[in-house]
């Protein structure tokens, strides 16, 4: 394991709750459900505290709930917004937020940001940017792979004095 360090799911609730004020936690990145019981567990723990819990998927909702496995269901019963389905290249969409193609879709399971539902087309996709002052560039979120080379681009770009 390069990278990285095994963490149990009470360690790593402690360890959010005594960070920064935060209104919930996003599961994503791997596949959220290759390791569903752990944070089925982390998810429980965050709720009981109030925090949400968004989990984005590729697989689709009605597979995870046909699967019949108690450590998807668990993670389903803590996931306030489930973002779910693959990215398809064919289909690249980004006039909604958080998500990147048509074909995937916002399961509002408990609700706490249900009054998102009708409003996902008037939200925007963003992109956050962090520059550190060692000249490092972080970069989060969805954009068109066009806009994020213009981006790129344009932090290359010599600055007078500092100023943009």
């Amino acid at each position: 394991m390069a990278g990285g360090k095994l963490v149990d799911s009470a360690t790593m609730a402690r360890q959010i709750l005594a960070g920064p004020e935060i209104e919930g936690v996003t599961f994503l990145g791997g596949e959220p459900f290759a390791q569903a019981a752990a944070l089925g567990d982390l998810g429980s723990r965050l709720r009981q505290h109030g925090l949400s819990v968004v989990t984005f998927t590729g697989y689709e909702l009605e597979y995870l709930q046909s699967a019949a496995r108690s450590d998807y269901a668990a993670l389903l019963a803590v996931t306030d917004l489930l973002i779910a389905g693959p990215f398809q290249r064919e289909r690249r969409d980004f006039s909604r937020p958080w998500v990147g193609s048509a074909n995937q879709s916002f399961h509002f399971l408990t609700p706490r940001y249900a009054h998102l539902a009708d409003q996902l087309g008037q939200i925007p996709n963003r992109v956050e940017v962090r520059l550190h002052p060692d000249g490092r560039i972080e970069i989060n979120g969805l954009a068109a792979p066009e806009d994020m080379r213009a981006l790129l681009h344009a932090s290359d770009k010599p600055r007078k004095s500092g100023y943009p």
